[in-house]
C-alpha cells in the first residue's frame, strides 16, 4: 500500500497547489513525516493522520486511502478464538453430544445466562461456551421455527464479540447470518448498526456511511409516538453515520447526523436499555460520548476533556464498551495535552475494570506507545500497562 498511498498524498498536495512545508503547516503533520510518507518510507499511516492531510488538501479521507483496516488479531489471539470462529463458519465442526436434543427453552435460557458475559467482556468464559451454544442454536433452528430468533440473537452477539476481538472475517459471517434470520426490522437494524461498526474497523468508511444512511432513512420513527426500541435503533444508525463521516472528512454531515441522534436521545428522555438488550443502550450520555469521539478524531482534545468533565459517563457500566472506548479518548486527549499522568491514570482505570477488553485495543497501544517514547524511565504503572496492552518492544 505504501507506494499507492505515497502517490495519492503527493498528487493531492500538488493539485491543491501546496508545497510539503505548506501542507505540514496546514495539516499539523510534521514536515519530516510528510516527506517520508511521500517517499514511500511508511507502509501505512494512522487514520487520524490521513484525515488531517485530506482536510488540508480539501479531499475526503477515502480519496487518500482505499483501505485502512485495523490489524486483524495476532496469531496467538486468533488461535484462542478459532473454536468460536469455526462454529460460526462451519456449524457442523462442533461434535454433537449423544442423546442431547436442544430445546427452545433450554437454548434461550443458556443465552440469557450468557448475555452478562458479553456485556462484561468475559472473553475467556465466552470462548469456552460459545462453540457448543452456537452448535445447539443452529440445530434448534433447523428443528423448530421458534429457534430461529434465538439463533439470530446469538449470532448478533457473537458477531459483536468477534468484532471486538478483531476476528473480522468470522464476525462478518456471523452478522450476515444474524441479519438474514432477524425476526423484524428493528432487530435487523440493530444488527446493521453492528455491521457498520465492523466496516468502520475494517476501514470501509464509504460502505459504513451509506449502509447506515440507508437504514436510518428506513427506520426513522414518527417522534410523537416513537417507542424506545425505535428511537434506539434510529439513534444508533445516526451515530454510525456520524462516525463514518467524521473519519472521512465530512464534518458537516457528521454534525448533522449527531444533531439528529441528539433529538432521538432527547425524545428517549434518559439513558435506557430498550428490550433489556445492552447493545441497544442509548440516550443523552451515549450521544455525548460519541460527540467526544468525533472531537478526538478531528483533533480537538480540549473539547474531549470538556465533554468528559460535564458528561456523567459513570452512569454507564464500568465494563460497557461505550464507556471504555470513551475513556480511551479521554486518555488520548490527556496525552495530546501532555498531561501524561492523567492519561496513565485513565488507562489504569480501564485495565482494572476490563482486564480482558483492554489487550484487544490497538488504540490503547498507540496512546501508551506515544507516552513511553517521551519518557526516559517508566513508572511501575507504565510497565504494568505496557504488559497489559502488549506494547511491542
Amino acid at each position: 500500500m505504501s507506494a499507492d498511498l505515497a502517490r495519492r498524498v503527493r498528487e493531492a498536495r500538488k493539485r491543491a497547489g501546496l508545497t510539503q512545508k505548506e501542507l505540514a503547516r496546514l495539516s499539523g503533520v510534521s514536515l519530516s513525516w510528510i516527506r517520508a510518507l511521500e517517499q514511500g518510507a511508511y507502509t501505512d499511516t494512522r487514520l487520524e493522520t490521513a484525515r488531517k492531510i485530506a482536510a488540508a488538501v480539501g479531499v475526503p479521507t477515502t480519496a487518500l486511502i482505499t483501505d485502512h483496516a485495523e490489524e486483524p488479531a495476532d496469531a496467538a489471539t486468533a488461535d484462542q478464538w478459532e473454536p468460536v470462529s469455526a462454529a460460526v463458519l462451519n456449524p457442523l465442526s462442533v461434535p454433537e453430544e449423544p442423546a442431547q436434543t436442544p430445546t427452545v427453552e433450554g437454548v434461550r435460557d443458556a443465552l440469557t445466562a450468557a448475555t452478562p458475559l458479553f456485556s462484561d467482556d468475559a472473553f475467556s468464559e465466552l470462548r469456552a461456551i460459545l462453540p457448543h451454544l452456537l452448535r445447539d442454536a443452529d440445530r434448534l433452528a433447523e428443528l423448530e421455527p421458534a429457534g430461529q430468533s434465538v439463533r439470530a440473537r446469538l449470532l448478533q452477539l457473537t458477531g459483536w464479540l468477534l468484532t471486538q476481538s478483531r476476528e473480522f472475517d468470522a464476525a462478518e459471517v456471523a452478522l450476515r447470518r444474524a441479519f438474514n434470520a432477524a425476526p423484524d426490522a428493528l432487530h435487523a437494524a440493530t444488527t446493521v448498526s453492528t455491521q457498520c461498526w465492523l466496516l468502520l474497523r475494517r476501514g470501509r468508511l464509504t460502505e459504513a456511511r451509506e449502509l447506515a444512511i440507508r437504514w436510518a432513512d428506513d427506520v426513522e420513527p414518527r417522534m410523537s409516538r416513537a417507542t424506545a426500541d425505535e428511537l434506539s435503533a434510529w439513534g444508533w444508525l445516526l451515530l454510525r453515520v456520524s462516525a463514518a463521516s467524521i473519519r472521512d472528512g465530512r464534518d458537516d454531515e457528521a454534525k448533522a447526523a449527531l444533531r439528529l441522534a441528539k433529538s432521538a436521545a432527547v425524545a428517549m428522555g434518559k439513558e435506557a436499555v430498550p428490550s433489556e438488550d445492552f447493545l441497544r443502550a442509548f440516550g443523552p450520555v451515549t450521544v455525548d460520548l460519541k460527540r467526544a469521539e468525533n472531537a478526538m478524531v478531528s483533533d480537538h482534545p480540549d473539547e474531549v476533556l470538556r465533554i468528559a468533565c460535564s458528561n456523567p459517563a459513570k452512569r454507564l457500566s464500568p465494563t460497557s464498551n461505550n464507556r471504555n472506548r470513551h475513556l480511551l479518548d479521554v486518555a488520548d486527549a490527556h496525552s495530546q495535552m501532555r498531561e501524561y499522568s492523567e492519561a496513565i491514570d485513565t488507562l489504569t482505570r480501564i485495565r482494572v475494570a476490563s482486564p480482558q477488553w483492554l489487550p484487544n485495543q490497538r488504540y490503547a497501544r498507540d496512546i501508551l506507545g506515544r507516552i513511553v517514547e517521551k519518557r526516559r524511565t517508566l513508572t511501575p504503572e507504565m510497565r504494568e500497562l505496557a504488559t497489559a496492552v502488549r506494547l511491542p518492544l
